[in-house]
């Protein structure tokens, strides 16, 4: 009875280790690959400017799209001013023309009770949200330069040293339930 027990233990551990790495490894696929693949930018929403839809914390994953198929309605992720680092990714909720035939973006926060004082022009347009994965932005921005790789080395290892763990584990098991099929069958 008490190895049933302790296999039993042993089933639920593993498997709850299974599920924790599966969501590890899914995350690490959305927020690293899929991005990298897509010529895709990641972003951390900062603020609360977007509730409920983007509270502070998602990483949103912003694929390039041409200007001209942004629509209203669409959370749109632009630079505040034309060549300089800081974004804003807000709702789209007006398109309009330019003297010169540029479309400019009319954006709003949806928490925000007006719109945003200056519309976007097409060149400050970094692209649309394509996905948002809620609190991996906090992490995203505590590890950054040499803490990240750090971090990616010590999860690398960590996870090759589980897999290793669970083969040996498993080949030890399948041993020892063979010595005792051979015991019994004499």
């Amino acid at each position: 009875p008490s190895r049933r027990r302790g296999g039993w233990l042993r089933l639920i551990l593993g498997s709850l280790l299974a599920a924790v790495l599966a969501v590890i490894v899914g995350i690490g696929v959305l927020a690293i690959v899929v991005p990298a693949v897509t010529g895709s930018t990641t972003y951390t929403v900062l603020t609360s400017s977007m509730e409920p839809h983007l509270p502070p914390g998602t990483m949103v994953v912003v694929r390039p799209t041409d200007p001209q198929k942004i629509e209203p309605g669409m959370i749109m992720t632009y630079q505040l001013k034309s060549g300089e680092l800081a974004v804003v990714t807000h709702r789209v909720t007006q398109v309009l023309r330019a003297a010169d035939g540029d479309r400019l973006f009319i954006t709003q926060g949806d928490a925000n009770p007006t719109a945003d004082a200056d519309p976007v022009r097409e060149a400050q347009v970094r692209g649309t949200v394509w996905y948002a994965i809620p609190y991996v932005g906090w992490a995203a921005l505590a590890l950054q330069g040499e803490q990240r790789a750090i971090v990616i080395t010590v999860a690398v290892v960590a996870l090759f040293g589980y897999a290793a763990w669970a083969f040996v584990s498993s080949m030890i098991d399948r041993a020892r339930r063979t010595r005792e099929k051979r015991r019994t069958a004499d």
